[in-house]
């Protein structure tokens, strides 16, 4: 394969990657799209028929989006309930809104788009490449397209997991001082809503508006525990939901959770220091032990061989 082929490919993966980006956080920019709508109409005459008002969409609106929601309910009508029930649940896991049929459209379009632009590269670019190898990488494009999405997915996921883990105990620490102050949990929680905006108290006022349409608390937080699926986390609903049904007093409980999750804290923190030697070995010795042997006997080499009795050995 030749470098200017694989130029290419980077160039238009890296393209199609930061259009996808483009287009997803093109609209999460606090603008209310109705307001905008009505701006546009503020100084306008008002549409005369429906053909006037398709007309004055968007190429997106009128187009894009439409196919996206048409190609998502084809999707979901194929596919198995249980699969779009485990989808569904890995996209509350990643905090996102993000309907199941929508991520399939999402694998099916960066799907074709890898593979297709693997064939471009490989077909019709690189004409030099062996048939087989284009077979192979036009293949790899294809598969490649299918898996991204769901590795994006769970290392979102992960980093949600884990930015919970780090925010929880300090939580528990506000926590204790609002209900040890003479607050009742529920507006404890409230707090940490209101002084934080993190993962963790995103979840606190879900949790919150679900109590005031009505659903009891503890179910608000075994749901707030499934859609995050840490242990920690899991752990400390557990406890809340036990101390509220023995009576027992819940500041006595969330001192022992934060007290707990404190040790655990530091447990988590020994353990990443332990592992940092091992991490490091690899790239001490392929990257900054040859860079440090070139500096100190590089010179000494050039020398030896450049003496006449010894030129002649080397």
């Amino acid at each position: 394969m030749s470098p200017v082929a694989v130029m290419v490919m980077l160039v238009v993966g890296g393209v199609i990657l930061v259009g996808l980006v483009y287009i997803g956080m093109r609209d999460d920019k606090g603008r209310d799209p109705l307001q905008e709508r009505l701006a546009q109409y503020e100084d306008k005459e008002l549409p005369q028929s429906l053909e006037d008002i398709e007309l004055s969409l968007s190429f997106k609106d009128r187009v894009i989006v439409p196919m996206g929601r048409k190609i998502a309910e084809l999707t979901t009508k194929f596919t198995p309930q249980k699969q779009i029930e485990d989808t569904r649940h890995k996209l509350e896991l990643a905090g996102m809104t993000l309907e199941p049929g929508s991520f399939f459209a999402m694998r099916i379009f960066m799907t074709f788009a890898l593979g297709l632009g693997a064939f471009v590269v490989f077909f019709v670019l690189s004409k030099s490449t062996p048939q087989t190898t284009a077979i192979l990488f036009t293949l790899g494009g294809f598969f490649l397209g299918y898996f991204f999405p769901s590795m994006w997915l769970n290392s979102k996921i992960k980093r949600r997991q884990q930015s919970i883990v780090r925010a929880l105990p300090d939580a528990l620490d506000l926590l204790v001082i609002c209900v040890e102050a003479g607050l009742g949990f529920d507006m404890a929680m409230g707090k940490v809503y209101e002084k934080w905006n993190n993962e963790l108290s995103i979840a606190f006022g879900r949790v919150l508006r679900e109590i005031q349409l009505g659903k009891p608390r503890r179910e608000a937080l075994r749901d707030m525990s499934r859609r995050m699926d840490v242990p920690d986390v899991t752990a400390f609903i557990a406890a809340i939901i036990q101390a509220d049904q023995l009576g027992v007093s819940m500041s006595k409980i969330l001192r022992v959770q934060s007290d707990q999750m404190r040790v655990k804290r530091r447990q988590r923190a020994q353990e990443k220091a332990h592992q940092a030697p091992v991490k490091m070995m690899i790239p001490m010795v392929f990257l900054i032990f040859p860079a440090i042997w070139i500096v100190l006997l590089g010179p000494s080499l050039v020398i030896l061989i450049s003496t006449p009795a010894l030129g002649t050995v080397f």
